[in-house]
């Protein structure tokens, strides 16, 4: 299988999709970024929570394509130094990261589900202002692409630079899954990409106010988040299904 090949690929398709993983699983980012771009044209999109590695992908992406189509997931609740940054970035970099938004305001969804529904009920809350304006914002999308890396959580340590999603039913492309948190901070570093000072904090990790805490030192990367819940993902991101064998499909 040659990578300059364009293939559409389904759920049906998991065998070829596979051997495109196994193919770029030795190549830098970029190289897996620019594939994803030119395989699925104006069929994909990159998602980004505005953090260490998705600012990086932003500058990444913009020298492979000056205007990507690029999104984030605007809760309502986000810090107001994550604002400034999206701000900031569209400024450098001339392009424009849509935003999209739940159904509920978040004055709407304290009417209807009473104060502070993050403390009582988190994963309600976040399937109301993350999961559904995401599934929304992958409509009609052959592709999405991710910042995820593999050594975050355990959930996301089986992902493949290239997968099946089976949560959202389309492909999912992870171009860091191998990259460390040092590999993302000598890149920025090395780029001068614009970065959420709430980082210099004690912030490794940032979502929502409500949700999101310093961290102190020999805690994991994402312990800040979801504290005092059994709580790690916001569930966007679903655990890889166990590979199947190729001749199990239609290909």
């Amino acid at each position: 299988m040659s990578l300059n090949q364009t293939i559409t690929f389904s759920i049906k398709d998991a065998g070829r999709l596979e051997a495109v993983a196994t193919l770029l699983e030795k190549c830098a980012p970029q190289e897996i970024l620019k594939w994803a771009l030119n395989q699925f044209a104006g069929g994909v999109a990159i998602a980004t929570g505005f953090g260490a590695e998705g600012v990086a992908m932003i500058d990444m992406a913009v020298k492979i394509n000056p205007h990507p189509d690029i999104f984030f997931i605007d809760t309502g609740f986000l810090f107001p130094e994550t604002y400034a940054l999206r701000r900031q970035i569209e400024d450098r970099y001339g392009i424009e990261i849509r935003a999209v938004r739940p159904e509920l305001t978040p004055e709407s969804q304290e009417q209807r589900y009473g104060p502070r529904l993050w403390s009582r009920d988190p994963d309600l809350c976040c399937r109301l202002r993350k999961l559904e304006p995401l599934k929304e914002a992958l409509n009609g999308l052959s592709a999405w692409i991710t910042a995820i890396r593999r050594d975050q959580t355990l959930a996301r340590s089986r992902s493949r630079v290239v997968e099946w999603d089976y949560l959202w039913q389309l492909v999912k492309v992870n171009p860091m899954a191998a990259w460390t948190k040092r590999d993302v901070w000598d890149y920025i570093v090395k780029n001068h990409v614009p970065y959420n000072p709430l980082h210099d904090e004690g912030y490794p990790s940032l979502g929502c106010t409500h949700c999101t805490r310093r961290t102190v030192e020999g805690e994991p990367e994402r312990a800040g988040r979801w504290s005092g819940h059994q709580k790690t993902e916001c569930g966007l991101h679903a655990l890889p299904q166990p590979t199947i064998a190729t001749n199990s499909f239609e290909v």
